[in-house]
């Protein structure tokens, strides 16, 4: 996956004349580790009527996206199989990575077995046969704009960043 453009937010009400500094903003590996460490995450989806879903759930960030298993009856794999837009936040909000994509169910079950292999040395225990025995699903999220914001960084305001993909 190639770097993301790195850019400001559009955030009219903080900043009414941002600097054209940009050196404030956070680099992508920023985002990436924090996407990486996480143990929970926050998923946020739309039913089919359009009224919000939000969930905790766990996952990874692999191979330029973020991956994660669910059964194909909870109401998060019914809303993206209607609406395949989501959001995904970190479970930290004072380092916040919020990322902005489109799911897509995994089939292939090669594919499974090698983000099983990255989620159980995360996690612990056997993602595999479980998803197996209950019929579970696997999902890819693929980024398309995703936002950075760091309560410790020098200048809150001037380091929040946006990467579009």
């Amino acid at each position: 996956m190639s770097e993301p453009k790195v850019g400001r937010p559009h955030w009219p009400d903080a900043i009414s004349n941002p600097s054209d500094d940009l050196s404030a903003l956070k680099p992508w590996a920023w985002a990436v580790e924090r996407l990486e460490k996480s143990h929970n995450y926050w998923i946020s989806t739309a039913r089919p009527d359009g009224r919000p879903h939000m969930m905790v759930i766990w996952g990874i960030w692999w191979k330029g996206a973020f991956w994660f298993s669910t059964g194909p009856k909870t109401r998060k794999a019914k809303n993206i199989v209607a609406q395949p837009h989501c959001i995904v936040g970190t479970e930290k909000a004072n380092e916040a990575v919020i990322v902005e994509g489109s799911a897509t169910e995994i089939t292939d079950r090669a594919e499974w077995r090698r983000m099983g292999e990255v989620y159980d040395k995360k996690y612990g225990g056997k993602l595999l046969p479980m998803l197996e025995s209950s019929g579970g699903s696997v999902f890819r999220i693929e980024p398309k704009v995703a936002f950075g914001q760091d309560e410790h960084a020098e200048n809150y305001v001037e380091a929040a960043t946006r990467w579009t993909f």
